[in-house]
């Protein structure tokens, strides 16, 4: 295919001038023949694959839509979407052939194409055209055309919706809803909520059939027609506890499902209906159920891992007690360095008070590791789980002055910061012996946020500290020869 493309490229680079290249291109195109003509076509599509300009075929192309062969018609097609807004007013030619095979009774497969082309051209003098062509299709016998009908609903919003309002296409796009095609149901449900999210509002309308519907078509449709269905749960209201909880067993083999999307999808759905069970046990028992299948996705790729590991930094502020263990959120050396900020993000958040001690140890080592950047993220870490957790404010301070004993200029920095942060929530929580040790190491220090905590505790535990006020000018002179 592309070795005809290049054929063609080199005869345009050999010849003089372009004319008898497109001359010889035009009868090839023109040709009775169905074998030449395929050849032509072919030529052509690959040719401009290459970004070489052949609007100037575009009659000649477009002729050849006059044939029974499916195969001249998608290239066809495809040439025609490449340039219809170029060739707006030739485009119009096509139209007639495209309404003629949008009712093809014995070929769905070119009703389905012939709709999909007219919905690609995004031109509003043509979509005008499309609207007939469109209601049969939503209402075809065969369900391969009704499911690609309702994606070209979407795509003609996005050029006249006016069009999709004045001819009633939302309300077809519901009634799919309720249809016995598991694909077709997830994509009219996948229009409607692109429509909705263009809008702002809501055109999904639920019923008790609509719901059972949406349900049993999450186990026969595609993975990605899973996602949408899955979105469009999520908008309903359950109409009680009972009810949100039958919802909430339907959806939870979703969560063992191999594709993360589908997974956390699943994950919301569940999320949001537990707050409309009243059981207590049964809210903790479903809560336990999300922790393994999130953990799983831990074990995908770096960029994927990211994506998980953002959602469940909004999942454990709402439900903080759904993993009990912070070690899965342990960094490792491998990590790049936005799944590691995530997961320190992760661990500040699911620290509580009888698992603070191992965080806290875990967050000392990665406060020396080679990068910087997580370095002072790991030592921020620390002073805020010491603020938040009053029986952490101690051990924090520990492993606060653990750190310091390294010495590197950015951990002293930190952890001045720190250490200050710390003593302003709980100032009696600091020995005499722990504020000397720790003035001794953190008054070399030169960042303006270090240099203000230094500079309080200085002020705030001056009795403990010998030459407090010598080293208070020293920091002020310091200041002063900026």
């Amino acid at each position: 295919f592309f070795f005809q493309a290049e054929d063609g490229i080199r005869d345009v680079e050999r010849s003089r001038g372009l004319g008898d290249v497109y001359k010889r291109q035009q009868d090839q195109l023109n040709s009775l023949k169905p074998d030449e003509k395929l050849e032509a076509v072919k030529q052509v599509i690959a040719t401009m694959t290459y970004g070489k300009d052949m609007s100037m075929l575009f009659p000649h192309v477009v002729k050849c839509m006059e044939t029974s062969s499916i195969e001249i018609k998608k290239l066809v097609y495809l040439y025609i979407i490449n340039y219809a807004k170029s060739k707006a007013d030739m485009t119009i030619m096509a139209i007639n052939t495209f309404r003629k095979d949008a009712h093809e009774p014995t070929s769905p497969l070119l009703r389905a194409l012939a709709v999909r082309t007219m919905g690609c051209i995004r031109i509003e003098k043509i979509t005008e055209y499309l609207c007939e062509s469109l209601k049969d299709a939503l209402a075809d016998i065969d369900p391969y055309v009704r499911k690609t009908a309702a994606m070209c609903v979407t795509k003609l919003f996005l050029t006249n919706p006016r069009l999709v309002k004045d001819n009633g296409f939302i309300k077809l796009l519901q009634d799919l809803l309720t249809d016995g095609n598991a694909i077709v149901v997830s994509n009219a449900i996948a229009s409607l909520l692109e429509i909705s999210s263009l809008t702002g509002k809501s055109y999904i309308r639920f019923n008790s059939n609509i719901m059972q519907k949406l349900l049993y078509a999450i186990n026969e449709c595609s993975e990605w027609g899973q996602v949408y269905i899955l979105e469009g749960i999520a908008r309903y209201q359950p109409v009680d506890s009972a009810d949100a909880e039958n919802i909430i067993e339907r959806v939870i083999p979703r969560l063992s499902h191999v594709n993360p999307a589908v997974v956390l999808a699943a994950a919301k759905v569940v999320l949001k209906f537990l707050d409309s069970v009243t059981s207590t046990e049964s809210v903790k028992k479903t809560t336990k159920r999300l922790a393994a299948p999130l953990v799983t996705l831990l074990s995908n790729t770096p960029e994927i891992q990211y994506v998980v590991l953002r959602n469940v930094s909004f999942i454990v502020e709402k439900r903080r007690n759904i993993f009990d263990q912070p070690k899965v959120f342990f960094v490792r050396h491998s990590d790049p360095i936005f799944v590691k900020l995530e997961k320190l993000e992760i661990l500040n958040k699911i620290t509580t008070g009888k698992n603070f001690d191992s965080v806290l140890v875990e967050l000392r080592e990665y406060a020396n590791w080679l990068d910087i950047e997580f370095g002072r993220k790991a030592i921020r870490t620390i002073a805020t789980i010491g603020v938040k957790i009053e029986k952490a404010n101690k051990r924090a301070l520990e492993v606060m002055l653990d750190i310091l004993k390294s010495g590197s200029d950015y951990i002293i920095e930190e952890s001045a910061i720190g250490l200050s942060e710390i003593l302003r929530h709980f100032p009696m929580v600091a020995t005499e012996a722990f504020i000397k040790e720790a003035i001794a190491k953190i008054q070399t220090v030169t960042e303006p946020e270090a240099r203000a905590g230094y500079a309080w505790i200085l002020g705030e535990y001056n009795e403990h500290i010998p030459k407090a006020e010598e080293l208070l000018k020293a920091l002020i002179l310091s200041l002063i020869h900026i």
